[in-house]
């Protein structure tokens, strides 16, 4: 009896589970096998925090980036502290100390305990403005003295603090991507579009100019784009033009994956009801065909983005990018083209740290996406 009862049981769950699944949106399908893929998830979260500090930078970073400690150029990173001769005390950092290395005539800085700074939650420190609108000088964390120093990732040769950079570079590196993608996603749904649903000529002239882009060394043409922007433009110009740049090249991939799900659509019985019943072309396009591959859509734009991140990286980082005073990932590691000075000063690495896990993120949430993309074979 007792089996008998455990087996209904199971039986039960077992339905109600199977009547939750079949009952639901591809949409809802897609997320719960999302949420199976752990790196897709866990980089989700690592991407959300990133976008989060990057929104927030002005109150996040602990310095004003742009604020020069002309007495600490290439000061090395302090370490946070809790333990003081052998008593707990509240996270804090050591001072330094400064002397001249006689040979080479740089600056040496050693721990200095006698300067003991606490660090504060929500502390005092430069002002700013958040987001242009908002007066504010109150940072996440800080000495509670803007001029006195907290640099957790250490300084570069002008002796900006360099954890303030990265944070503001993420603002730039990050969205640079995002605009990009969505440009190269409006072009190639076009394109693509008119491709795959016309044929004939158009395919031909579209499917001609793909071939063109894609025969030519996609950094080359990044350069070549790039150095016909007028060195004299003000930053926030540039940055469009080089997200333009990035767009024009980066189109090509995802309008002939387009073409390719519409020439297989546009046969399909229910596209051609649709056109029977007097529906227009683009009622057709808009809610029959794109709908029903929008899911590989959303997977090829995520995997997209990596791609024009490290893109804008490499341009900014060989100078024909985004330029001072402009901050991005790419543009801080221009201080790390010098082989001495990275030998010497191996934090200012640090930004390509930020790379690198932003574009592995978005990489294995492309894998999660991809997997999820189809999610009735998983059932």
């Amino acid at each position: 009896m007792r089996e008998q009862h455990q087996i209904q049981a199971s039986t039960t769950v077992d339905s109600s589970a199977g009547d939750r699944l079949y009952g639901a949106t591809q949409w809802q399908l897609i997320w719960w096998q999302f949420t199976k893929h752990k790196l897709a998830v866990g980089s989700l979260v690592i991407l959300g925090f990133f976008y989060l500090v990057a929104i927030f930078a002005d109150f996040v970073s602990p310095h004003d980036p742009t604020k020069r400690f002309s007495q600490y150029i290439y000061a090395p990173p302090q370490r946070i502290r809790i333990v003081h001769e052998g008593k707990l005390r509240m996270p804090f950092v050591y001072g330094y100390k400064q002397s001249l290395d006689p040979k080479t005539l740089n600056r040496v800085y050693t721990i200095d305990k006698t300067k003991i700074y606490p660090i504060r939650l929500f502390a005092a420190g430069d002002s700013y403005k958040m987001w242009g609108v908002i007066d504010g000088n109150r940072h996440l964390v800080g000495t509670g003295d803007p001029n006195v120093p907290l640099f957790l990732l250490g300084t570069d040769r002008l002796g900006r603090d360099l954890l303030s950079r990265v944070i503001f570079g993420a603002r730039i590196s990050l969205s640079i991507g995002l605009i990009s993608v969505f440009l190269s996603l409006f072009i190639g749904l076009i394109l693509g579009g008119l491709a795959g649903y016309y044929g004939g000529a158009i395919d031909n002239l579209i499917q001609r100019l793909i071939e063109i882009l894609r025969s030519m060394p996609t950094i080359p043409l990044w350069m070549g784009l790039s150095a016909a922007v007028p060195s004299n433009w003000p930053p926030l110009r540039t940055y469009f033009a080089i997200t333009i740049v990035l767009s024009v090249v980066g189109w090509t991939t995802l309008a002939r994956r387009v073409r390719g799900a519409f020439l297989s659509l546009r046969e399909e019985d229910f596209v051609i009801s649709a056109r029977l019943a007097g529906a227009s072309e683009r009622r057709i396009i808009f809610t029959h065909m794109l709908p029903s591959f929008m899911s590989y859509v959303i997977v090829s734009v995520t995997m997209s983005i990596p791609q024009m991140i490290l893109g804008e990286t490499s341009l900014s980082f060989l100078g024909l990018g985004l330029r001072p005073p402009v901050i991005s990932w790419g543009v801080l590691l221009r201080e790390a083209q010098n082989l001495n000075t990275i030998a010497v000063h191996p934090w200012l690495l640090v930004p390509a740290i930020f790379v690198v896990a932003s574009v592995l993120a978005f990489n294995f949430i492309g894998d999660g996406l991809r997997d999820a993309a189809d999610p009735y074979s998983h059932l």
